[in-house]
C-alpha cells in the first residue's frame, strides 16, 4: 500500500475565469482546466431542458392529487375534452406497460389508479397547444376521491393500528448492526435526541424533457437527469417496449443534488408524445417542482456514547427513523448508509445500531447529497460535544482522540486501507485564524439580522463549533458499480482529435471537463470533444454519491488506455520497432529516449481508432442481515469544518461569520472545480442547519416556493477558508476520492455546535429556528 505525502492549497478564495465554447483551454490532470460550457451559462445562453423546442410541439401538464391518503372512486374527462387547442387526456387506464416505476422497487404508478398516497401525486395528463390551455383543461377533470385517514407521524408507522399505506406494511427497511460486547457499560455515558427536517434540493432548472415520436414506433426523449439507463429501464417497463425504441439524450441540467435520480416528466411526456403522434414538452413551475421530486429524509434519532473516563469510547448506541414517505426511491439504500456510516469516523469496540425507513403519507423522499450520512452527522457530532464537556476536553482534542486512521476498522468491521487523516483535517481547521471579534460600531451586514436594523450589537454572542465526517464514495452494499467509456482518435484537419462519448450526466459538477483533462492527459492530444451523453452507449451509472471523476473517470481512462495501445502498435508495425518504449508526446510518437519518431498524423493516417470498455471499481459486499458486518462501501471521503457564528440571543438570529474546511480529496483532477465543490457543498450544509426545511402539516406541503422555502443567499454565505488534502487512494484511478458530499455533512453540525455554543441552549433539532435559539 502507498500513500502519497499532502499537498495543501492555501486559503482560497476562488478567481473568476472565462471561457469561451471551441477555445483551447488546455487542461491535464491537475490542472485549472475551464468549463467548455462557463461563458455560456453566465451569459444566458446555455441551453437547459426547459429551452427545448419543437416547432410542432404541444405542451403536457399534470393533474395532481389535492389528498395525501384516498382512493379514486371515478375520473370524469368530459368536460376536460371539450376545451378547444386539447389534443389528448390520460389516466392510468392509458399506461400501455405495467404502471409502475421506482429506483430501486417499482412500487410507484406511473399515474394513480386506485389510490393517492401523497399530496400532489400524478393523477392525469393533458396535452394541448399551449400550456395555459393544457392547465385549464385539466382543472376541469373532475375525479371523485374517497378521503382515508393518512399517516403522517412516522414515529407511529410501525404501530399495530397505523394505517397501511401499502398492502405488506409501512416498513421500508431495518438495519441492525451488532459489533463487540453485547452488553457494553461504561463510567461516562452521554445521550441525546436529534431531529433533522426536510431538506429540497432546491436546484435552479425546473423538471423538463421533450419527448419526440419515432418513424419506428418508438419514441425520443431529451431530458434534465441524473441517470440515463436506468430512466430508459423504468420507461420501457411502463410504455411495455423495448430499450431499442425508448432512445434517451441528456438536456442541459440546472442542478441535481439526488432529486433528479427519480423519473419526474419522463414517462408522461413519452406516453403524450405516443398519442398525440407530436413532439410534447413538459415543464414544472417551481411549486410543481416541490411535488415532482423527492426530498431528503427527515429523521428522529436517539444517540447514545459509552467513554472512559478521558474520552476514548466504549460503545455507540443508535435508534434512527427515517420517514421515506409514500413511496420506496432510494430509502433502502439511505438506511444502509445512516446505519454502516451512522457513528461518524470514530473507533468504536461495541456498537448496536438499527434504522428503519418507513412509509407514510408525506412526500416521497430519496436521494439528497449527503445520502442518510447528512442527518447522521448532526447525532454523532453533537453527541462528541457533550462528550467533550463531560470528560474536560475541548472539541477537537475528542475527535481527534477518537478519529479513525488508516488502518482501523469501522463499525461494520471493514479495514479503512486508504488514508483517514481524521486528526491533521481537524487540526489544521483549528489552525486556521479566527475572525476578528466584533469591535466599535459595526455595520448592520455584520450582524445577524443585517440590513433588518435589528440590533446594533447589544445581545449577540460569538460562538465557535468543530465537526468531521466520512462518506462513501460510489455504490455499495454489492452493487454492480460500473461505467461506460467510448474513446475515438483520429486526425482532422491536420490535428489530432479525441472524442470522449459516454452516458455519464453532466449536471453542474464539471464532469465534461475533467473527462477532457483526461483525454489531454492520456492521449497527449489537444483537441478532446465530448459527445452528448446518450443511451446509444452503454451505462455511466448515476451522477451521484460522489462517483462520476471516479468511476466514469475510470472508465475514459481505460478507454485512451485502450486507443494508445493501439495507436503505438501500428506505430510499431509502421516503425518497425518493437512496441516497448514507444509513447505518445504531444501528437508525436516518440522512442524511450524522448526523440520524436513519427507523427501522430502520419500514423493515422486517414483512420480512426475507437475503444470502448466497461470500467468497475473492486467490488463491494452486502452487510450480514443479523449483524450489519461486512465490506459495504469501496472508498471513503472525510472532511472537517470549523464554523464561526454571532448570535443575537434575544431574538435567536444567527450570522455565520466564517465557515473554514478541510478535506481529502485524493487527487485534485481540477483544483479550483474542487474549490467551488467544497463551497457549494458547505452552503447546502449551512442552509439546513440555519433555514431550509419543507414544512409539511397532515401531509400537505406548506412552503412549495422559494419565497417561503429559505435558501442561503450571498449575504448568508459567510467567507470559506478551504485546505484540499491530496493523500492518493492506491486503488483509485489517479489517486481520487469522492469530492462532492463531504462537505454538505460536516458543514451542518459545525454550524449548529457554534449556535449551541454561543447561546449555550442544548438545540436539537435543525434547522434551528428563532425560538429554539431563545426557548420561547
Amino acid at each position: 500500500m502507498t500513500t502519497t505525502e499532502p499537498t495543501t492549497t492555501e486559503p482560497t478564495t476562488t478567481e473568476p475565469t472565462t471561457t469561451q465554447t471551441g477555445a483551447r483551454t488546455g487542461g491535464r490532470i491537475g490542472e485549472n482546466a475551464q468549463r467548455p460550457d462557463g461563458t455560456l451559462k453566465v451569459t444566458g445562453e446555455f441551453a437547459y431542458s426547459s429551452d427545448l423546442w419543437h416547432d410542432d410541439m404541444v405542451w403536457g401538464v399534470t393533474l395532481r392529487s389535492p389528498h395525501p391518503s384516498a382512493r379514486i372512486r371515478r375520473i370524469d374527462l368530459s368536460e376536460a375534452l371539450t376545451v378547444p387547442g386539447v389534443s389528448a387526456v390520460l389516466t392510468a387506464d392509458d399506461v400501455p406497460g405495467e404502471n409502475a416505476f421506482g429506483l430501486e422497487h417499482a412500487d410507484q404508478p406511473v399515474l394513480a389508479g386506485e389510490f393517492v398516497r401523497y399530496e400532489g401525486e400524478p393523477v392525469a395528463l393533458v396535452a394541448a397547444d399551449h400550456p395555459e390551455t393544457a392547465r385549464r383543461a385539466a382543472a376541469r377533470i373532475r375525479v371523485d376521491y374517497e378521503v382515508l385517514p393518512a399517516l403522517t407521524d412516522p414515529r407511529s408507522a410501525l404501530d399495530d393500528d397505523a394505517p397501511r399505506v401499502h398492502p405488506g406494511g409501512n416498513l421500508v427497511r431495518h438495519l441492525r448492526l451488532r459489533r463487540g460486547d453485547p452488553a457494553p457499560t461504561a463510567p461516562v455515558v452521554v445521550s441525546l435526541d436529534f431531529e433533522v427536517g426536510m431538506q429540497d434540493q432546491a436546484f435552479l432548472g425546473p423538471e423538463s424533457g421533450l419527448a419526440v415520436p419515432a418513424e419506428d414506433g418508438g419514441v425520443d426523449l431529451y431530458v434534465a437527469t441524473q441517470w440515463l439507463h436506468v430512466d430508459q429501464r423504468q420507461i420501457c417497463l411502463a410504455l411495455g417496449m423495448p430499450p431499442e425504441k425508448v432512445r434517451l439524450t441528456l438536456a442541459g441540467v440546472g442542478g441535481a443534488f439526488g432529486g433528479r435520480e427519480d423519473l419526474s416528466v419522463h414517462v408522461h411526456a413519452c406516453l403524450l408524445a405516443l398519442r398525440t403522434g407530436r413532439p410534447v414538452k413538459m415543464s414544472y413551475g417551481r411549486e410543481e417542482s416541490f411535488y415532482g421530486h423527492v426530498h431528503r429524509h427527515p429523521a428522529w434519532m436517539t444517540y447514545e456514547f459509552g467513554a472512559e473516563p478521558d474520552g476514548t469510547l466504549v460503545y455507540g448506541r443508535v435508534h434512527t427513523l427515517l420517514d421515506g414517505g409514500a413511496y420506496a426511491s432510494s430509502t433502502a439504500a439511505v438506511v444502509g448508509n445512516a446505519g454502516t456510516l451512522g457513528l461518524g469516523p470514530y473507533r468504536f469496540p461495541s456498537v448496536a445500531v438499527d434504522v428503519h425507513g418507513v412509509f407514510t403519507n408525506n412526500p416521497p423522499c430519496g436521494a439528497m447529497r449527503g445520502f442518510g450520512c447528512v442527518q447522521a452527522a448532526y447525532a454523532h457530532e453533537a453527541l462528541m460535544d457533550e462528550l467533550a464537556a463531560a470528560v474536560g476536553v475541548d472539541p477537537v482534542e475528542i475527535r481527534r482522540r477518537n478519529g479513525v486512521q488508516e488502518g482501523d476498522r469501522n463499525i461494520t468491521g471493514q479495514v479503512i486501507d486508504s488514508a483517514a487523516p481524521v486528526a491533521e483535517l481537524l487540526e489544521r481547521v483549528a489552525a486556521m485564524p479566527l475572525p476578528p471579534a466584533p469591535a466599535g460600531q459595526p455595520d448592520l451586514l455584520d450582524l445577524p439580522g443585517a440590513v433588518g436594523n435589528t440590533t446594533h450589537g447589544e445581545g449577540v454572542r460569538r460562538g465557535v463549533g468543530y465537526s468531521v465526517t466520512y462518506k462513501n464514495v460510489g455504490f455499495s452494499e454489492g452493487f454492480d458499480d460500473h461505467s461506460t467509456a467510448r474513446v475515438r482518435l483520429q486526425v482532422s484537419g491536420g490535428e489530432a482529435v479525441a472524442t470522449v462519448h459516454t452516458a455519464a450526466a453532466e449536471v453542474g459538477q464539471g464532469l465534461v471537463t475533467v473527462q477532457q483533462q483526461i483525454a489531454r492527459t492520456e492521449l497527449g492530444v489537444q483537441q478532446v470533444v465530448v459527445v452528448p451523453a446518450d443511451t446509444t452507449v452503454g451505462s455511466a451509472g448515476s451522477t451521484s454519491a460522489s462517483r462520476q471523476t471516479y468511476v466514469t473517470g475510470g472508465a475514459v481512462k481505460a478507454a485512451c488506455e485502450a486507443v494508445r495501445t493501439a495507436v503505438l502498435q501500428r506505430a510499431a508495425v509502421a516503425l518497425d520497432r518493437p512496441l516497448a518504449g514507444l509513447a505518445l508526446d504531444g501528437e508525436k510518437v516518440v522512442g524511450a529516449g524522448g526523440e520524436v519518431l513519427a507523427g501522430l498524423a502520419d500514423v493515422l493516417g486517414e483512420d480512426a481508432v475507437e475503444e470502448t470498455v466497461e470500467w468497475r471499481h473492486r467490488p463491494t459486499h452486502a452487510i450480514d442481515p443479523e449483524t450489519g458486518q461486512g465490506d459495504a462501501h469501496v472508498q471513503f471521503a472525510f472532511s472537517a469544518h470549523r464554523a464561526v457564528v454571532d448570535v443575537d440571543t434575544e431574538l435567536g438570529l444567527v450570522k455565520v461569520v466564517a465557515l473554514d474546511t478541510a478535506q481529502d480529496v485524493g487527487k485534485a483532477i481540477n483544483p479550483d472545480a474542487v474549490v467551488g465543490q467544497i463551497h457549494g457543498g458547505s452552503a447546502q450544509g449551512m442552509g439546513l442547519a440555519l433555514m431550509e426545511e419543507v414544512v409539511v402539516t397532515d401531509g400537505h406541503v406548506r412552503n412549495p416556493s422559494f419565497t417561503d422555502y429559505l435558501l442561503p443567499t450571498i449575504l448568508d454565505v459567510p467567507p470559506m477558508r478551504v485546505e484540499v488534502l491530496e493523500y492518493a487512494d492506491p486503488h483509485a484511478p489517479y489517486g481520487v476520492r469522492g469530492v462532492g458530499e463531504p462537505p454538505t455533512i460536516s458543514s451542518g453540525p459545525a454550524v449548529a455546535a457554534a449556535v449551541r455554543a454561543a447561546c449555550g441552549r442544548p438545540l436539537r433539532r435543525v434547522p434551528i429556528r428563532p425560538e429554539h435559539v431563545t426557548g420561547v
